[in-house]
């Protein structure tokens, strides 16, 4: 365990955008010993940690263990939701040999369901009275197409397990429902993701993201945020893991915040602590502003991604303090410091995304436009090879810029995204524009 006059060595587990941004932000603290990282396959992430040098995978994860244990690893911080549900913050939260705890930054494979098993985070909310759409879950295709016929109201039809932020479909028609349940079910195009299905009413409103540092009591609100998950713009296309975000998302003032703490966020701590279920770690609500008022559309056991881009830019004070706060009882008494500069985060994603994203493309100006004041460009989906900076998955980069005001970091982020290209460049127009912050 670290003392607080000894620097941390840290072992950040991720290799996207969203953990280069973590990277960047754990690298400036004066805390720092060393940083080592599993996913420095991204090049941005490369450029600030060490790399790991044992496979970073479920099945192997003693491997990890005695990692942390050979380098002396006081925090290890978890950025995806695949290796939280696998239950790696239980693993690595103790030595190889189990005689030693260290700190993990992330919640157990029992408080991730909230984001890995929508059907029984669905069931959590109904018995605490938390907010949120009405739903049906479903395990048989069949008995899913038969409700979804006799049930003519708008609904939102979700894969209940992790779908990498693509599993929720909303169907424009009978016959885009029926599809949906088929494609989720029969044809599993996300796995075993699709074993069961939520068909929830569709809320009508304006979509949030709040996220709050808990240890399981305490809670820590950061900065609300908006974010965009249809591909194309005014909210068109296919859903994806996410084509851009900004913070904070000015429509949550004071009062709403006040009241998603209170009738959100804390009776779901409540209700995990009933069944002896702790949690560590962030704590993320995707919201709908409804005219009933704020209702829970999903939980999520991580930062969102492109979320985090934006939130972690804004952050003035200590990562490594911050990061340890819920791991050691310290949260109820860090002093945590945001620039009062809104951020914007525009996503630069491959041709064929989110289906079949083009991969090998070379990239261009990223370097030009990291060099403008504001701007930071968080790889995403990139590789190196022979020099080269190359397409790797569908989200290449988040282009993120920080200014005065959210049209100034609009207008930034836009100038810095003109400034990179590679063949067959996709990305929403309309991220942190007057059209899109006005009420959806």
């Amino acid at each position: 365990m670290p003392t607080p006059n000894r620097p941390v060595n840290v072992l950040l587990i991720g290799s996207g955008a969203r953990e280069h941004a973590l990277a960047a932000a754990i690298a400036r603290s004066p805390k720092l010993a060393k940083l080592y990282a599993t996913g420095t396959s991204n090049p941005g992430i490369a450029a600030l940690a060490l790399p790991v040098d044992v496979p970073a995978e479920t099945k192997q994860l003693y491997r990890l263990q005695q990692f942390c244990d050979a380098k002396q690893i006081d925090l290890v911080v978890i950025g995806p939701e695949g290796p939280l549900a696998d239950g790696w913050a239980d693993k690595l939260a103790l030595s190889a040999d189990g005689s030693r705890r260290r700190h993990v930054f992330g919640p157990s494979a029992k408080a991730a369901r909230l984001e890995s098993d929508k059907g029984w985070a669905k069931k959590l909310m109904r018995a605490a009275s938390i907010p949120t759409a009405e739903g049906r879950i479903f395990t048989d295709p069949d008995a899913a197409d038969e409700y979804i016929k006799t049930h003519e109201d708008p609904h939102v039809i979700k894969a209940a397990g992790l779908a990498a932020g693509k599993g929720v479909i909303i169907p424009n028609s009978l016959d885009d429902s029926l599809e949906a349940i088929d494609r989720i079910m029969r044809q599993r195009i996300f796995g075993s993701a699709g074993d069961s299905v939520v068909i929830e009413e569709r809320l009508q409103g304006r979509e949030v993201s709040v996220f709050a540092i808990t240890d399981g009591a305490t809670l820590l609100m950061l900065p609300p945020c908006q974010d965009y998950k249809r591909l194309a713009d005014n909210d068109t296309g296919p859903n994806t893991g996410g084509m851009g975000a900004f913070c904070p998302a000015p429509e949550l003032d004071d009062d709403t915040l006040q009241r998603i703490e209170s009738d959100i966020l804390i009776p779901t701590l409540d209700a995990l602590r009933r069944d002896d279920i702790p949690y560590t770690g962030v704590l993320y609500a995707g919201l709908m502003l409804t005219p009933a008022g704020p209702k829970v559309i999903e939980f999520n056991c991580r930062f969102g991604d492109p979320e985090c881009q934006t939130i972690i830019s804004r952050l003035e004070s200590d990562a490594i303090e911050l990061l340890l706060a819920p791991t050691n009882a310290t949260l109820d008494s860090i002093d945590v410091a945001w620039s009062p500069e809104p951020s914007v985060c525009v996503v630069l994603a491959s041709e064929g995304y989110p289906e079949k994203p083009h991969v090998g493309l070379e990239i261009s100006g990223v370097e030009d436009a990291d060099a403008m004041p504001g701007v930071t460009v968080f790889h995403a989906g990139t590789r190196l090879d022979a020099g080269r900076l190359l397409t790797a998955s569908g989200r290449v980069l988040s282009v993120t810029a920080r200014a005065a005001t959210l049209t100034e970091a609009h207008d930034r982020a836009y100038a810095a995204c003109a400034k990179i290209n590679f063949p067959g460049r996709a990305m929403r127009t309309d991220i942190a524009s007057s059209a899109a912050v006005i009420p959806r």
